[in-house]
């Protein structure tokens, strides 16, 4: 198999004033095309950092990283804006959507900025991706007429429309209710399935056992890096939980 991400020996230090902090400190990590790790750790572990790392929006201070082949270790700025764009989909906590701007722009926002792409090649990617993700029927929405889990599936929408190497989905369901949060992972679970590569980053360890993988940060280091026996199945779940009633 393909490594997505390849990290040997990768430590990073921020300098806050006259002190050091030393967020990581010597990490190794390999993740594989098609699998689907949860990244977790307590506050001040180290786990927001290196999820900034893969997602190229920090530099390491040592070590190195490869993502999807390619080594990060020199880039200049604008050639990490260009790696992020065509490597990686990013799904975030607060959706990022664009408010008045429909489903359908929001999606297409990406593919803006990829000079491969011609306009009605765009419009067409950004339609096959609300498919992809159960909104066909909303794409003329805007966020502000979409609920939570909706807005997310658009986010999901527009991180899949480049055909990334790697979704990178930080605390995805972190503000969502009980079975909206299934309903993303089970959606996650089910592009896992079609072999997409994610990354999930999370405090919650319910939601974590809907990854195949966890690994586990404590003060800058890699405590724990293990396959989830009992994996959880977000799609029985959401039989389990009872109808709501309006």
């Amino acid at each position: 198999m393909e490594k997505v991400i390849d990290m040997r020996g990768v430590v990073k230090h921020y300098q806050m004033g006259e002190m050091e902090v030393r967020a990581l400190r010597g990490i190794d990590l390999s993740i594989e095309s098609g699998e689907f790790v949860a990244i977790m750790g307590a506050s001040g572990s180290g786990k927001s950092t290196l999820m900034n790392i893969i997602g190229c929006l920090d530099e390491l201070t040592e070590g190195e990283y490869f993502l999807d082949g390619e080594d990060t270790l020199d880039l200049e700025a604008d050639d990490f804006a260009d790696i992020r764009n065509r490597k990686i989909g990013f799904v975030f906590q607060s959706f990022n959507l664009l408010a008045r701007t429909s489903a359908l722009e929001n999606v297409e926002l990406p593919l803006l900025y990829n000079r491969n792409v011609k306009m009605h090649e765009a419009r067409e990617k950004a339609e096959a991706s609300l498919e992809l993700v159960g909104l066909g029927d909303r794409m003329d929405h805007e966020p502000s007429q979409l609920s939570g889990g909706q807005q997310q599936r658009v986010a999901l929408a527009r991180a899949l429309v480049n055909d990334p190497a790697l979704i990178l989905a930080d605390e995805p369901t972190g503000n969502l209710d009980s079975k909206t949060s299934v309903e993303v992972m089970k959606l996650l679970q089910e592009l896992n399935n079609k072999g997409i590569t994610i990354v999930l980053v999370t405090h919650e360890h319910d939601i974590a056992e809907y990854a195949k993988r966890k690994v586990v940060l404590r003060d800058g280091h890699k405590i724990e890096d293990s396959l989830i026996n009992e994996r959880r199945n977000a799609a029985a779940d959401l039989k389990q939980m009872p109808v709501e009633e309006f």
